[in-house]
């Protein structure tokens, strides 16, 4: 089966942006990516809205299997994973149980579901754009 990931984004603010993801139509956690920006800044800038393949592959940078979409332009080694703030992140997604203005909580426990919701699909897509 085909897993279909949608992240909506809310708008950003001056650190940060906040979304809701959901799991083939079903509300799952919070986002939490860098600012969306016209012109990318290494490290600062959220992945252009779209629709991308992801795989699970192994993270050099955190020494276990994570999701990584694929194919993303301008950008290499976007994934999903745990985190609270934007000095997590760098072009990823961060999922949390909770939201705030300028973070989410309970990552490591949204991202645990998630991965094995994803680890039994088929195949990942992901779309990502405004609510």
């Amino acid at each position: 089966m085909t897993m279909l990931i949608e992240v909506k984004r809310q708008k950003s603010n001056n650190k940060c942006t906040i979304g809701r993801l959901y799991v083939n139509g079903v509300f799952q956690c919070y986002t939490l990516e860098d600012v969306v920006r016209v012109n990318k800044i290494h490290g600062e800038t959220a992945i252009p809205s779209g629709e991308y393949d992801v795989v699970i592959t192994m993270s050099n940078r955190f020494k276990k299997l994570l999701p990584l979409l694929r194919n993303v332009p301008n950008f290499d080694g976007v994934r999903i994973h745990a985190g609270n703030t934007d000095a997590d992140t760098e072009g990823c997604i961060l999922v949390g149980e909770s939201a705030g203005q300028y973070s989410i909580s309970n990552s490591r426990a949204a991202f645990g579901k998630l991965f094995a919701q994803m680890q039994k699909a088929d195949s990942i897509k992901i779309k990502i754009g405004d609510a």
